[in-house]
């Protein structure tokens, strides 16, 4: 493992992370809630290095992260719904589920070539998706099964095997960010999370017509 601090050399952590992204490598970086593990979605031998590394189950779609709206849109098709959400909410930890509208690795989709995606709120994971060119996988830096952690020294210590870590010390931690389908005009709560489903619902107004999943 490569572990490179944010507080030695912003712009230099970031190349590194972009280069072995660019190698099929993975790489540990934190998020506005706790530490994930990027890869390029449309690399399969990344992508199946990422799950061996986890132990994850193949049957586990993997959610994305993006520098923007504008990436986002290049990747997905963004209902009203979504974007009514988005606008509401990112950045910030609200993951969206949309339709793909570019090729990526069918282990990362859900049912019907969706995907969970989200701009988070936090610079860091911003900057590493534009300059990926592309939204990178947000799973969480932690062996399937065990619990999540804020902590860059916990990734280190449970997941030597990440080729890179980005340290930008402890992140705020907390729970997971809340997964909402927006692929239709009526949300469906997929997974509670960071964010009130409550709130969710009291941004689109009194219209809105609630699905929980």
């Amino acid at each position: 493992m490569t572990r490179v601090a944010i507080s030695d050399d912003a712009h230099a952590a970031v190349q590194l992370a972009v280069d072995a992204l660019r190698r099929g490598q993975v790489v540990a970086y934190p998020t506005d809630t706790l530490y994930g593990l990027a890869v390029n979605p449309a690399n399969g031998d990344a992508v199946s290095r990422l799950f061996a590394l986890k132990g994850r189950p193949l049957d586990k779609a993997i959610p994305l992260i993006a520098a923007d709206l504008d990436q986002v849109r290049d990747w997905t098709t963004m209902t009203p719904l979504a974007e009514r959400l988005a606008a509401s909410f990112w950045p910030g930890p609200l993951t969206l589920v949309v339709a793909t509208r570019r090729v990526v690795d069918p282990r990362v989709l859900g049912d019907g070539g969706t995907v969970a995606i989200r701009v988070p709120d936090q610079g860091v994971a911003r900057t590493l998706a534009a300059a990926a060119g592309c939204p990178i996988t947000s799973t969480s830096a932690n062996a399937s099964g065990q619990p999540p952690t804020p902590n860059p020294d916990g990734v280190a210590r449970t997941l030597p095997a990440v080729d890179v870590l980005v340290d930008d010390g402890v992140t705020t931690g907390g729970v997971a960010s809340t997964i909402v389908d927006a692929t239709g005009t009526q949300p469906i709560l997929v997974r509670a999370g960071a964010i009130a489903w409550e709130r969710v619902l009291e941004s689109l107004g009194p219209a809105s017509t609630p699905v929980v999943s």
